[in-house]
């Protein structure tokens, strides 16, 4: 691996993740609660392992590395241990006392995150997102004056409630470039063709957006589903028929979304929030967002895509 600022700062980064894993590990093997505390905090060691030490692994044990911790979670092996949550009354208290600052540090790690990508570009954007979530840490502390060990015991305590669905975006996103490299979007392609008539733009566009949406939901990354669906329908079906590629783009990344917003397995946006608000139901975000979801996605189903319609003109770029 060839060190540089940008993967020199990454890597500190990987470490701190792995160090809150190993944190988890401990906290579930201390537990006497945890009925499954062996193999629980065998997973978070694993994982752990692959983020502090990958770049000097072999590839064949970052590979035995990612089917154990498969084996684990698919014989269910991995269970949450439990943890010190503060009284309802006490949290009210905390409320109270706080009110509207407690917004600061997430509108801080926003703002600084878009600075840090901007004026420094040779970090990254994955980097500028760590360091103002840094930099938000620091506001919090100021301004809140908590206890160290209460950053660590929140991080463990999170991470411990999202559980292994945490590490889907990076396994469905890796998944999708497989995907790719496979030539399932052949695959696609051919099995669409049979059931398509030559010519029928409007029929291409309403398969090639619902397949982004169930792919989508499938992967649980819109991005990962974007390269098979767009190789495998949007080129040939739509684009080599006349269609603008900016437009049918924008409209398989918008079915895409709407997948997101209908899927658990895009953790990061539907099961992290329902953990991080300890919500009774872990699909009460998944539930909200269902309708305004299916209103977009039938939206961009009654685009009509023949030629001569904005879809397909090339002034539309323009509006």
């Amino acid at each position: 691996m060839t060190w540089t600022l940008s993967t020199a700062v990454a890597e500190f980064f990987y470490c701190i993740i792995g160090l809150i894993f190993i944190g988890t590990g401990f906290k579930a093997l201390k537990d006497p609660t945890c009925e499954k505390r062996i193999t629980t905090a065998a997973f978070w060691f694993i994982l752990a392992a692959t983020f502090i030490a990958d770049p000097y692994f072999p590839r064949w044990i970052t590979g035995l590395c990612v089917v154990l911790m498969a084996i684990l979670t698919a014989f269910k092996r991995v269970a949450p241990s439990s943890s010190d949550v503060p009284a309802a009354a006490k949290t009210r208290a905390a409320a109270d006392r706080l009110g509207y600052s407690v917004f600061i540090p997430p509108l801080l790690l926003a703002f600084s995150a878009v600075l840090v990508a901007t004026f420094f570009k040779s970090l990254g954007a994955n980097n500028a997102i760590g360091v103002s979530g840094v930099i938000a840490l620091i506001a919090a502390f100021l301004l809140f004056r908590p206890k160290p060990v209460y950053a660590a015991k929140d991080c463990t305590r999170l991470t411990d409630n999202v559980g292994v669905t945490g590490i889907l975006p990076q396994v469905l996103a890796a998944l999708g470039a497989v995907f790719t490299a496979a030539g399932v979007g052949d695959v696609i392609a051919a099995g669409v063709s049979a059931v398509i008539p030559s010519g029928n733009l409007f029929a291409a566009t309403a398969v090639y957006c619902i397949a982004m949406a169930v792919f989508t939901m499938i992967m649980g990354n819109g991005f990962a589903a974007f390269s098979v669906i767009t190789v495998g329908i949007g080129i040939p079906f739509l684009i080599a028929q006349g269609a603008d590629p900016a437009v049918v783009g924008a409209l398989g990344l918008t079915a895409g979304y709407c997948g997101t917003l209908m899927t658990p397995m895009a953790a990061n946006f539907n099961i992290l929030p329902a953990a991080v608000l300890e919500t009774k139901n872990k699909y009460t975000v998944i539930l909200s967002q269902l309708p305004m979801a299916l209103f977009m996605l039938a939206a961009g189903l009654k685009y009509d895509p023949q030629p001569g319609s904005p879809a397909f003109s090339p002034s539309f770029r323009g509006h």
